[in-house]
């Protein structure tokens, strides 16, 4: 066993290889319903979003960070929720915000 600092299990908290923290809020997520595949705040504004993300909590869609509006990052300041995922089947990925990070 690995100990921080702090005494606390580093080992117990380790992702992947020992590379980073793991994200616990992974372990928060149940299964949502994802809404249809658009931003709503880039239609109303029209604006074009260059990739969608949802939102794992609560499966709403928006834009992501490489878009010019972010709403999934502004949903995430408004809801706190965490964890978003590639709307896109080929591209398999998690971002979460608290950690600013792929998980």
């Amino acid at each position: 066993m690995t100990l921080d600092a702090a005494d606390a299990n580093v080992t117990a908290r380790a992702g992947q290889n020992g590379r980073a923290p793991r994200c616990d809020h992974l372990d928060r997520l149940s299964a949502v319903r994802r809404g249809l595949p658009e931003c709503r705040e880039c239609l109303a504004l029209g604006w074009a979003w260059t990739r969608l993300v949802a939102c794992l909590t609560c499966g709403w869609v928006a834009c992501s960070d490489d878009s010019p509006g972010c709403h999934a990052r502004a949903h995430y300041h408004e809801t706190d929720h965490p964890v978003v995922a590639a709307l896109e089947s080929e591209l398999a990925w998690r971002w979460c915000y608290v950690h600013e990070r792929i998980v």
